[in-house]
């Protein structure tokens, strides 16, 4: 599990160090949660630092997608 973790660091120039802080809050939610993954889910499940309101900024955050480059 900690690997997506280690993969989602490559992401770290492009993005910054707060929505990364959050990814990777809001990636480990996802992987223990059962049933619907909803954003309150994810609010609840993300522990400190993961109110519903944060996860609704994550979600309006703009990310570059296509300028991110994964080095293998």
């Amino acid at each position: 599990m900690f690997d997506i973790l280690t993969l989602l660091q490559s992401l770290l120039p492009e993005i910054k160090v707060t929505t990364m802080r959050q990814l990777s809050s809001f990636v480990m939610a996802m992987l223990v949660m059962s049933g619907r993954v909803t954003m309150l889910g994810i609010s609840r499940w993300a522990g400190i630092g993961g109110s519903y309101r944060t996860v609704m900024r994550f979600f309006q955050t703009f990310i570059l997608w296509g300028m991110i480059v994964l080095d293998e």
